[in-house]
């Protein structure tokens, strides 16, 4: 039977009521470890995950724009919430270049998507990078935290059968902690694979 072109994505709902593993292991083991290690005297001062941004450049839309719509489809499904196409801010003719041009996609996760996402990031697609051996430590100086990927095709959702091409993509984590080493401490309680140092 012939596929049909450009099907909606279908985002798969959660049910009602639904709180996620990590959100309840943030609440119950995560915040009284960070009080610990920090000395917080209110709850409230503990660091909190807020948001995900995922972004993907596609260098060969300038000549396809289809990549750029395939793209945005495969992250919707990576992430469970539809992703956006984004676009270029001003001409570049280096690389023909036009504002207004479609170059990329990207996608915000907030709460229970957040949640879900991170955890299959750190419990499914981590571990299917050959050669595995942490992530780099360095944050951004404000509490958050950029992680690089080289292909998409590390998320399950990625049928190898088709062929995808292979796109890179960046994974900000964005957190409420006022210094990097309080950011550090939250993401690899989460379980953050943060690359191990010899001493």
């Amino acid at each position: 039977m012939a596929k049909k072109k450009n099907a909606p994505v279908e985002v798969q709902a959660l049910p009602e009521g639904y709180v996620p593993t990590l959100k309840k292991v943030y609440k119950e083991e995560i915040v009284p470890a960070l009080m610990k290690q920090f000395s917080y005297t209110t709850v409230m001062q503990a660091p909190k995950l807020v948001k995900i941004t995922i972004n993907e450049g596609v260098g060969d839309a300038t000549q396809d724009k289809k990549l750029v719509e395939e793209a945005a489809e495969e992250l919707s499904m990576i992430a469970g919430q539809k992703a956006v196409i984004t676009t270029s801010t001003k001409d570049v003719s280096n690389f023909k270049l036009r504002k207004g041009m479609p170059i990329g996609t990207k996608v915000t996760l907030r709460n229970v998507k957040m949640y879900e996402f991170l955890e299959k990031l750190i419990r499914v697609s981590l571990p299917r990078i050959r050669d595995f051996n942490g992530i780099s430590e360095k944050m951004d100086g404000r509490g958050n935290y950029t992680l690089g990927l080289k292909e998409q095709i590390i998320f399950p959702e990625i049928d190898m059968d088709k062929n995808p091409k292979i796109h890179g993509m960046e994974i900000t984590f964005v957190t409420t902690a006022r210094t990097d080493e309080e950011a550090h401490a939250l993401l690899k309680a989460f379980g953050l694979p943060f690359k191990k140092h010899n001493n």
